[in-house]
């Protein structure tokens, strides 16, 4: 079965929460505070696996969680970082947004890529111990990792593509000029899945060759198969368009021709006007090659800007003259394209959130309910029934502007602010 647009859901790990201790040892006169910090989350890495041509091995699994990092020991044990979970995808994936469809990433000849970054493990008390405030009852909770859902589409890195009609001998082509060997029959749709093959040339040179499933009348809105194999000749820096020249199938090789020109343009004009060499196929069982009927077509062909090239995928005839024009025209042509990240916004909060992103709403009864990540963050690191813990959330609220927010919305001497599910009356 082959796979090549999936919806997959990726986390990466949190940070573990600091530690709350101190040091009590006979002997040992002023232990002090000595929680130790909780350790890193894992991030979600992608890596190119060179063997894979599918996105096979996401069907069944779809869940991608990093483990957490450890909570923090006392004796200011640090505690343990998460390990990364790595997702390996064939080269030409690309990473898209689910909500939004921007790409983030394209997997094509780059190294690995942090897709969510692990959250931050929480300081332990030492780091709040001050001359004035020696006994800090209270730690930093760890910072959760980025999650998201994310598409993953995979389109075929390949120099050359291969376009036509149902059994114009696309797949015959391939296994004629390449060590590939795609299913080839004579009915339609043999080919159900795009196929690649490595065409040797002269000395170490050689360009990848992928083989298309037909396409039909319509396939740009979704006919057939071609709707959905037409993304793999997205990257091609140059087409191959096969056309039955002996009119085996019924069919004029001109109206072959105009059928697949219309569909690609349609689907992409980019793609439309990408270079285009036409291989007139089945000119062995033309009864004469140069028949007026074939220099017409040829003739066409030329007037469209298309050189066109008589071969015979069954037995051989031409296509090493194919393939050396081919080899001509790629030499003067631009790199495969590798599609440039578009600006995504994310969900995640490996890196901790702002106040500023605090919300403020007054409900019938008149309470004000303050929510926010950066807030339920605060709020998990508090110790409510200790003393010193408390002024330290005060400080933090004046001095992140909370107090002047509440304040802007109207909050008044004795109203009740909510904070999750901490309570308190307002004191200006």
């Amino acid at each position: 079965m082959f796979i090549d647009k999936i919806k997959i859901y990726v986390k990466a790990g949190d940070g573990g929460n600091g530690c709350v201790s101190f040091r009590r040892e006979k002997y040992v006169a002023k232990g002090g505070p000595d929680g130790g910090d909780g350790g890193s989350g894992g991030s979600v890495v992608f890596r190119i696996d060179p063997g894979s041509n599918t996105l096979l091995s996401f069907r069944y699994k779809r869940k991608f969680v990093a483990q957490n990092g450890g909570a923090g020991e006392g004796g200011k044990c640090h505690g343990k970082n998460g390990e990364d979970v790595v997702i390996k995808v064939p080269a030409g994936t690309l990473i898209r947004d689910a909500a939004s469809g921007r790409i983030i990433k394209d997997m094509s000849g780059c190294g690995d890529f942090v897709l969510c970054k692990g959250g931050k493990g929480g300081f332990g008390n030492k780091h709040f111990a001050t001359p004035t405030r020696q006994v800090p009852n209270f730690a930093k909770n760890g910072i959760p990792g980025e999650e998201r859902e994310i598409i993953l589409e995979l389109k075929m890195i390949a120099d050359v593509g291969l376009v036509g009609l149902p059994s114009a001998g696309k797949s015959s082509l391939l296994a004629a000029v390449s060590e590939a060997r795609p299913k080839v029959a004579e009915y339609h749709f043999t080919t159900l899945e795009p196929s690649l093959g490595v065409v040797r040339t002269h000395g170490d040179g050689g360009f990848v060759m992928a083989d298309i499933p037909g396409l039909i009348e319509g396939a740009s809105d979704g006919a057939g198969l071609g709707h959905d194999f037409l993304r793999h000749v997205d990257r091609c820096r140059m087409l191959i368009q096969v056309v039955d020249i002996a009119c085996v199938e019924g069919r004029s090789p001109l109206e072959d021709f105009e059928t697949i020109d219309a569909e690609l343009c349609k689907f992409s004009r980019a793609l439309y006007e990408r270079p285009r060499i036409i291989a007139a196929n089945k000119c062995d069982i033309l009864g004469d090659p140069s028949s007026d009927e074939v220099a017409e077509f040829i003739d066409e062909m030329k007037k469209r800007g298309y050189e066109t090239v008589l071969i015979s995928a069954a037995t051989g005839e031409n296509t090493r003259a194919l393939i050396n024009k081919t080899e001509e025209m790629l030499s003067k042509l631009p790199p495969i394209t590798v599609y440039e990240a578009e600006a995504v916004g994310t969900d995640g909060y490996a890196s901790p959130p702002s106040p500023a992103d605090t919300v403020i709403k007054r409900d019938g009864a008149g309470v004000f309910d303050v929510s926010g990540r950066w807030l339920e963050l605060l709020c998990g690191r508090i110790n409510f029934s200790d003393r010193e813990s408390l002024m330290y959330f005060e400080r933090q609220l004046n001095k992140n502007g909370i107090i002047d927010m509440l304040r802007e919305s109207g909050c008044r001497e004795g109203d009740t602010v909510r904070m999750f599910e901490f309570e308190f009356d307002f004191v200006d």
